[in-house]
């Protein structure tokens, strides 16, 4: 059964730290490219980063550049976003991609960043 896992979500302060995981099981996690998305409250789902199946090319949204950090470990069948100065904006459900011939996706990790 093909499984995207996502955890590390939870409450923290504007100007936080989070980390945020997403282990995958049941396919060949390291031939496909990986992403993290997004989705606000009363807002469309938005691609926050994404990367290449071995690692060497990563992509960012504007909005999140120079704060957010996405990196994998395929040996561990895991991808990761490292989430810093985060701000209230930030606030949403993160959605874990995986896309090749077939995509899938996780169920999903609230970030809230609130005072």
């Amino acid at each position: 059964q093909v499984q995207l896992v996502e955890s590390g979500g939870g409450l923290v302060q504007p100007g936080g730290s989070l980390r945020l995981s997403c282990a995958g099981s049941g396919f060949t996690f390291s031939t496909y490219a990986m992403s993290w998305y997004r989705q606000a409250p009363g807002k469309e789902r938005e691609l926050v980063a994404g990367i290449s199946s071995v690692g060497g090319i990563r992509n960012y949204a504007d909005s999140v550049k120079g704060r957010f950090t996405i990196s994998r470990d395929n040996a561990k069948n895991t991808v990761y976003l490292q989430m810093n100065s985060l701000k209230p904006e930030d606030t949403a459900v993160y959605y874990c991609k995986a896309r090749r011939s077939t995509d899938y996706w996780g169920q999903g990790t609230q970030v809230t960043v609130s005072s």
